[in-house]
């Protein structure tokens, strides 16, 4: 295999609020279908609404149809792993699927793994029982008898549900990829730092495969408390399908959801030699950019910093972009800066942009992953979702949002992802041409 080789979509994967196949995703998108739901008072949920990958329980079912064998060794894993771990895993094995990869098919020293993550918090019935222990007859708790009674309560597998290394390492354990495994913590930026790694380590040809991808979930209870703390989340009384209206001047936050989405990178060379079929090309690594926290002029250097990288390094320029893939948050801040880094890369030209986030709200670190799958696919079908919600101009967004459905997507779009501490990530996706 020759260096600087030609980097491959062939297979992609998800779990999301829309559904667990491709189809039913898509056809949520083209359809203008929310996925978004409002939280029961009797959930006892601090947030009025959310967007839950309810098809998703956990079970095995949920992970498509796999080899009977590597089925076994998924189930026997299930307890070691967290929910985002599971919807990590269970968006691989699709994924796998999509692209015709069957286990053993592949040289296992020649796939490699890199997936991103939130930070993954444990669930308080794990620690009940232990806590419980430490407790004097007054229900205070005791540091002192920890050791001696607590830990005797936990189960001594606990930590490995919620490590963050530990979506990568089940993804290749259960496939048996011997190659390069990875695990990325950028919150919503993860996409961007796994892709960009992945596309360097199969053009300089020191794998042939690499399964990338990114889990999260912003529903667990502390994250929810997190996020209303240091975030704007949305609170407004509406129909819960209104709520999310990236770019909209009558924005009032994000939603917050969960979700998982895995995509197969090849080597073109590799590709072609087994016959796969080709999505779309990624030719070149991103640029991940740290400025700082959330503030509008930083977000909006590290966007812009991270667009003009990208197109340095693949050649590109802004009048070659078919649309952008925006990050599209929701709140008033973030959608702010990255609608002025764009206005301000894109010198004014009327770029169509859309915003995934529109139809499930943020899904943590899973949310880039599962958006820059719904742009390939708006690249396959030729035409773009538009933003849902999007009816009122906002001059402090000088960008064009796309309101229609049918618009087309163009031979290429940028997928913009940034954290909140204003990690930036831009990738660069493009229609396949022999």
């Amino acid at each position: 295999m020759t260096l600087h080789q030609r980097v491959v979509i062939t297979g992609m994967g998800l779990i999301s609020p829309l559904g667990l196949t491709l189809d039913s995703f898509w056809k949520s998108l083209s359809e203008g279908k929310s996925g978004v739901s409002a939280c029961a008072h009797e959930d006892g949920l601090p947030i009025p609404y959310a967007a839950f990958a309810s098809e998703f329980d956990g079970e095995i079912s949920g992970f498509g149809e796999i080899d009977p064998q590597l089925k076994k060794t998924i189930r026997k894993g299930l307890k070691l792993m967290s929910r985002e771990i599971q919807m990590c895993v269970a968006a691989t094995q699709r994924a796998l699927l999509d692209a015709d990869i069957a286990p053993g098919q592949l040289a296992p020293e020649r796939v490699g793994t890199s997936i991103g993550s939130d930070y993954i918090l444990t669930t308080s019935d794990e620690l009940l029982d232990a806590v419980k222990a430490c407790c004097d007859e007054n229900g205070a708790f005791d540091f002192g008898v920890w050791g001696d009674r607590g830990l005797a309560k936990m189960n001594p597998l606990w930590q490995l549900k919620y490590l963050p290394n530990m979506p990568s390492s089940h993804v290749a354990i259960c496939n048996d990829f011997r190659g390069v495994c990875n695990s990325v913590t950028l919150r919503e930026a993860s996409i961007g730092a796994s892709i960009g790694e992945a596309v360097q380590i199969i053009a300089s040809g020191k794998t042939d495969v690499m399964v990338v991808g990114a889990t999260g979930s912003r529903l667990h209870p502390v994250k929810m408390i997190h996020a209303l703390q240091t975030e704007q989340v949305a609170r407004k009384t509406v129909a819960p399908e209104e709520i999310c209206r990236p770019f909209d001047r009558n924005r009032c936050g994000m939603v917050l959801g969960e979700g998982a989405g895995t995509l197969v990178l090849e080597s073109e060379e590799h590709a072609l030699g087994r016959g796969a079929r080709i999505y779309a090309e990624i030719p070149c690594g991103t640029y991940v950019i740290h400025f700082g926290r959330d503030r509008v002029p930083h977000r909006r250097a590290a966007l812009k910093h991270a667009m003009t990288e990208l197109f340095y390094r693949t050649g590109t320029t802004a009048g070659q972009i078919g649309h952008v893939n925006a990050h599209g948050l929701s709140t008033e801040t973030s959608d702010k800066a990255e609608a002025r880094a764009i206005h301000e890369m894109f010198e004014g030209r009327h770029v169509p942009v859309t915003a995934a986030k529109s139809y499930f709200g943020n899904l943590g670190a899973g949310s880039g992953a599962v958006e820059l799958i719904a742009g390939v696919l708006a690249l396959q079908h030729q035409q773009l979702f538009p933003i849902l919600n999007n009816m009122t101009g906002d001059p402090d967004c000088p960008m064009t949002p796309v309101r229609e459905f049918g618009a087309p997507a163009g031979d290429s779009f940028v997928k913009l992802a940034v954290s909140p501490q204003a990690q930036a990530t831009a990738i660069l996706v493009r229609k396949y041409c022999p």
